[in-house]
């Protein structure tokens, strides 16, 4: 049984739905990058999805998109998220961990080298977002070859042949997204819909589906539930906590100027966000 298979049984043996934030390695700089990673875990994240710095993050939008920059201006590079991810799974041998980076990364390094790489350094899936379901078939071969579960995005208002080839294709969990367009929090997100978004998903069977994009709040999170979702991630409200304690403007490095503060409000918010997956959750 994969980590994934096993998380999700154990929280619908407890009634209880997976909370995934998403954190992007580097940010503001590597070490403080792993103390958020920790916290967020110890708060109560029953898994993760990480982030690879990238140059044109096309599926971010800006808040995403400036930590990105921040860990860039911090040194980050390829070989050092590896090392990152390499201390994580250490910590938390038994918590799923994703990887959400741009294809580039990986036609760089050669794609058999890249899925090897993360999958010997621990990571359990891989998300390209840039890489739509009927390009995906070579990126499928190479991550299951390496024992790296292929993940792919179901567009809110996908075709039946996408969502088909997505439910094929996805191995350890269907990232659907709530709305189209970017990551973020700058547009309302609205609930509106969601069950829809998940019956369309879940119709043509598959791994289970995690609603994101604009996933920001409890209710949010509560609503995915509710609309049968297996979970919810969280990216650019978790980066938002970051860069409001974080100092160093393009292109110095930046750090965290109050850990203590931080964790402090990430651990409120983590914990708020997993206490909205728990069935009869009134929080």
């Amino acid at each position: 049984m994969s980590r994934y298979e096993k998380t999700f049984a154990d929280l619908k043996a407890k009634g209880e739905a997976a909370f995934v934030p998403f954190v992007m390695l580097g940010d503001p700089n590597p070490n403080d990058a792993l103390e958020i990673i920790r916290t967020i875990v110890n708060a109560g994240a029953d898994a993760l999805e990480l982030g690879v710095p990238f140059s044109d993050p096309v599926a971010d939008g800006p808040t995403i998109q400036k930590a990105h920059i921040r860990a860039l201006d911090s040194g980050a590079t390829v070989d050092k998220a590896l090392e990152q991810l390499r201390t994580i799974r250490s910590e938390f041998p038994d918590l799923p961990i994703g990887m959400l980076i741009y294809a580039n990364v990986g036609f760089v390094r050669g794609i058999e080298r890249f899925y090897r790489e993360f999958a010997e350094a621990g990571a359990d899936s891989i998300l390209l977002p840039d890489v739509p379901v009927r390009e995906g078939e070579p990126f499928s071969a190479a991550a299951i070859d390496a024992g790296i579960d292929p993940i792919y995005i179901a567009p809110a208002k996908a075709s039946p042949q996408t969502l088909e080839g997505v439910a094929a294709q996805s191995k350890g969990y269907i990232y659907a997204i709530s709305r189209d367009g970017v990551t973020g929090t700058e547009r309302e997100s609205s609930v509106e819909g969601l069950r829809d978004v998940v019956d369309n998903v879940t119709s043509y069977g598959g791994a289970p589906v995690l609603l994101g994009f604009g996933i920001s709040q409890p209710d949010h999170v509560r609503a995915a539930v509710e609309a049968g979702a297996a979970g919810a991630i969280t990216g650019s409200a978790i980066t938002s906590i970051i860069e409001r304690y974080t100092d160093g403007e393009h292109p110095s490095p930046g750090r965290v100027t109050d850990m203590a503060a931080l964790k402090e409000a990430l651990t409120t918010f983590v914990s708020d966000m997993k206490a909205a997956t728990r069935t009869g959750s009134t929080l």
